[in-house]
């Protein structure tokens, strides 16, 4: 059994973040003690050098290992370059023992709330999934900021992928298990195909719609099936949904 949390959209800053919030689900999140935890963006709100400072000593709470990719939020005022020297590379790959591939992709542009993974990003993630499933992997990730298919109680549809149409169709030929993002603060299953697209909402920032709690999710993998929980910070764990794995 592998199990992940996943977090997004921190968005650390002087008015739109909770830190009495963040604060519990770190607590909640160490006595889960998942193998992982996956970030998925917006871990400032302006992408300030000080805000990214305060950033890291908040994410070093954590126990377990983090991999994080930077959001819209973050790249801007120069932010793509604090990124790289507090967080760590903007797009990544890990293998764990247990045969999983995570890759993280940086789906942001400088001061542009749009997305963008670009040809060569998409070519790089279609080699090393190929690469790792002739290699014995058997359950692929693949995580980044901005949603690749709209999500539902959001308004009108804005910041989607500019290139979601083709990064879309590689993670379904590639038979990606499980895409994991963040931005609209809204949490949403959809399944196409073989893949679950998976959004968190967000974990502790004041930007939340209607009567929606700061949440995140956890994942269990086990041989045969995938378990997806809702977790509202402080509040009840609701499954979100169970999948065979193919």
């Amino acid at each position: 059994m592998t199990t992940i949390a996943h977090i997004s959209d921190l968005h650390v800053s002087k008015a739109d973040f909770d830190e009495n919030i963040f604060l519990k689900a770190v607590d909640e999140i160490n006595d889960l003690a998942p193998d992982m935890i996956l970030l998925t963006g917006d871990i400032t709100d302006k992408g300030y050098y000080k805000d990214f400072l305060k950033a890291t000593d908040y994410l070093k709470m954590f126990k377990s290992p983090l991999f994080a990719i930077p959001g819209n939020h973050d790249s801007r005022n120069r932010g793509y370059e604090t990124f790289e020297e507090l967080i760590g590379e903007r797009s990544w790959r890990v293998i764990t023992n247990d045969g999983l591939i995570v890759i993280g992709l940086d789906s942001s542009s400088p001061d542009l709330n749009t997305g963008h993974i670009g040809r060569e990003q998409q070519l790089w993630m279609d080699h090393q999934i190929k690469k790792a499933m002739s290699n014995g992997c058997d359950f692929s990730i693949v995580a980044l900021h901005h949603h690749v298919i709209p999500i539902p109680r959001t308004g009108r549809e804005r910041n989607i992928l500019n290139d979601a149409g083709d990064v879309l169709n590689s993670l379904v030929a590639n038979n990606v298990d499980l895409v994991l993002s963040g931005h609209k603060h809204v949490p949403n299953i959809w399944k196409l195909e073989n893949t679950l697209f998976v959004n968190a909402g967000s974990l502790s920032s004041y930007k939340l719609r209607g009567k929606d709690l700061n949440s995140y999710n956890t994942y269990f993998i086990g041989e045969n099936d995938v378990k997806l929980y809702l977790n509202e910070v402080g509040g009840k764990k609701t499954l979100f949904g169970e999948f065979s794995r193919k």
